[in-house]
């Protein structure tokens, strides 16, 4: 599937400076319905400062942008590492990671790896539906939040 091409009411496309703001909100609401027992270690503020001036400036980040204009998720993609992936909440389960995947897995043909959460037990799921492996588990020492995670890969 082109990332120009519509299915539904979404359009997956490059994000622009103009979306790091929504984006960085979508990456918010997600990682509080999805992981709120994680404690963040930056504050609002500090996030949309790091998707503003870092994440759509410095990496491949996508969007999906629903018909008006709303971001409905955020994919970000830093070398073969699949960095960010979150959804607005009301936005899961209805294919969005789907094409999101697709979408890596084209951009990034040679193979893929992510870091999850261990307590994400629904990411797990979703990627290891997609052909991704678990490799590492961890104690979370090496991460921000000091949360155990796994290491998951991606191999055509």
């Amino acid at each position: 599937m082109s990332p120009d091409t519509e299915a539904g009411t979404v359009v997956l496309r490059r994000a622009s400076a103009a979306d790091a703001r929504a984006a960085a909100d979508v990456w918010l609401r997600s990682f509080a319905a999805a992981l709120p027992t994680v404690v963040r270690p930056r504050t609002d503020d500090e996030v949309r400062a790091y998707f503003r001036h870092v994440v759509v400036e410095q990496h491949e980040a996508w969007v999906a942008e629903e018909t008006g204009g709303a971001v409905a998720g955020v994919m970000v993609l830093e070398g073969e590492e699949l960095s960010q992936l979150y959804l607005a909440p009301e936005r899961r389960g209805r294919g969005l990671g789907d094409r999101f995947v697709a979408l890596a897995k084209e951009r990034r043909p040679a193979g893929l790896e992510l870091w999850t959460f261990q307590v994400n037990a629904p990411a797990h799921r979703f990627y290891e539906r997609h052909g991704f492996t678990a490799v590492e588990r961890t104690d979370g020492a090496r991460n921000e939040e000091r949360e155990p995670d796994v290491r998951y890969v991606w191999r055509p």
